[in-house]
């Protein structure tokens, strides 16, 4: 069955920015109605921070349709992204597409996409000490050693969080090569503790519905991330901050 949307007309909103200052887009987005009508049996996720996004679309049951995401600016009505990846049509990638947008409150609505008018709402939440965009840096081994860290360039492995939200994914946007991506909620307590729900998982459907903990530290700019990863193996990264 074909996607209801193709990744490019269902976020097809912005344009590359080289500022990370916070908007008022800042937050997590679902998509409501697509041409006045509701979005049925499934749901689109996309979280807009720091002058980045990323979006996820899954069916009900969790089953992954497509994701995107990249660099993003609004201005003078008009919503216009640069893609990093797209996995269901790579010949987006760092080709910049506008589209007219309204916001209004905590509605957004987009004009004369490929499949009408969509209109995304806001998702209630409050910021954490996590919120933002991340870049994977390094590993750190049993002896508490950190590797030698991974430098900004083409291929990245990004996590975007919101206020409850959090999705990351892993491309080459020189090469267009999409190499996963995966997202739901999150908890970030006082207590250290970093708490998963998976909600969609493009490499592996079946670990839709996991919950998974972990510790975390912020220090600065680096997020220390420490616990069991989704195959149970232990794992210790370090995220910085994307800038």
């Amino acid at each position: 069955m074909k996607a209801l949307f193709s990744g490019y007309c269902l976020f097809c909103l912005l344009f590359s920015s080289v500022s990370w200052a916070q908007t008022p887009l800042d937050g997590g987005w679902k998509l409501a109605s697509v041409d006045g009508q509701p979005l049925v049996g499934t749901e689109a996720i996309v979280i807009l921070q720091d002058g980045y996004f990323m979006f996820g679309q899954h069916q009900s049951d969790g089953s992954f349709i497509n994701a995107g995401g990249g660099s993003y600016e609004m201005a003078d009505d008009k919503l216009n992204i640069l893609y990093d990846f797209l996995s269901d049509d790579a010949s987006q990638v760092r080709n910049p597409i506008s589209y007219s947008a309204q916001l209004s409150g905590d509605q957004l609505t987009l004009k004369n996409t490929p499949n009408g008018t969509l209109v995304w709402e806001r998702i209630a939440e409050e910021s954490t000490p996590l919120t933002g965009v991340w870049r994977f840096a390094t590993r750190v081994d049993e002896e508490g050693n950190e590797g030698e860290r991974r430098q900004p360039g083409p291929r990245m492995t990004i996590k975007i969080l919101s206020g409850n939200r959090f999705q990351w994914a892993a491309f080459n946007y020189e090469t267009k090569d999409f190499r996963g991506t995966g997202g739901g909620t999150y908890e970030a307590a006082e207590d250290g503790t970093y708490t998963e729900k998976i909600e969609f998982f493009s490499r592996d459907d079946s670990r839709v519905g996991a919950s998974l903990s972990f510790q975390y530290n912020r220090a600065d700019d680096d997020w220390y991330h420490k616990g069991l990863n989704s195959r149970g193996e232990p794992m210790h990264e370090v995220w910085t901050k994307n800038k």
